[in-house]
């Protein structure tokens, strides 16, 4: 399994899921994208396919399929991935799926404010609590820090760069998990309920309560849950 983190976030966001899938037996292995811990950051003119690129070099000596999670923005680029590598997919877990029904403009503006503000001050806590996280959730620690402004900046033109259609609905036969936070501001339930109607039968949508974008944070044995229930008769 490999995992993909949100907007300019790091691939630690996923690391209690990371625990619950080996807790599972599953291999699993989160990465960075490009320009965050280290990661070569690419052209200034990359567009999604260039970064799913840049991650099918990194599955590829991993050998077989892999079954390819992705939270937030990281669900554009494992969909991109799908779309031009569907030898290297075997599914796609995607968290808080966006693209095409956009969220609500409070919510957009406090997303670019959490690139923006200084970490650590009330103004930044409110704008990630406003973007990413449900009325019921706390903002955690680990979620005050880890922003990767460059980083966002460049996969923000890439996904302008790129047509929905592009990548939108993933190659015919993949099985498909749509996880969506009830209070998703960002991208809002109609995404993941889209993607779902269009994939038909191959396509699973489970809405998780008392939760936002940020979702495993605020649901982790939910989110962990779902995804072991979505393997298990897609690779037993």
């Amino acid at each position: 399994m490999v995992l993909l983190p949100s907007l300019g976030r790091p691939a630690t966001d996923f690391d209690a899921l990371v625990c619950s899938l080996r807790g599972a037996g599953r291999e699993a292995l989160a990465l960075d994208l490009p320009g965050v811990e280290g990661v070569p950051a690419g052209d200034d003119g990359d567009d999604l396919h260039d970064l799913a690129a840049s991650v099918a070099g990194r599955i590829a000596p991993l050998g077989g399929e892999v079954h390819l999670v992705g939270h937030a923005f990281g669900n554009r680029v494992a969909r991109c991935l799908a779309a031009d590598r569907p030898d290297l997919v075997g599914s796609l877990i995607l968290l808080g799926c966006g693209g095409k029904y956009p969220g609500d403009p409070e919510a957009r503006r406090a997303l670019a404010d959490c690139f923006t503000e200084e970490a650590g001050t009330p103004e930044h806590r409110a704008a990630v609590a406003t973007a990413f996280f449900a009325p019921t959730s706390e903002v955690p620690p680990s979620w005050e820090v880890g922003w990767w402004p460059e980083a966002a900046e460049v996969q923000r033109r890439a996904t302008e760069r790129t047509p929905v259609a592009e990548w939108w609905v993933p190659p015919a036969s993949l099985p498909v998990l749509a996880l969506v936070g009830e209070d998703d501001r960002i991208s809002p339930v109609p995404n993941a309920a889209d993607l779902v109607d269009r994939v038909g039968e191959r396509g699973h949508l489970e809405v998780i309560p008392r939760a936002g974008h940020a979702l495993l944070p605020e649901q982790p044995e939910q989110v962990a849950g779902a995804v072991l229930s979505f393997l298990a008769p897609v690779d037993p």
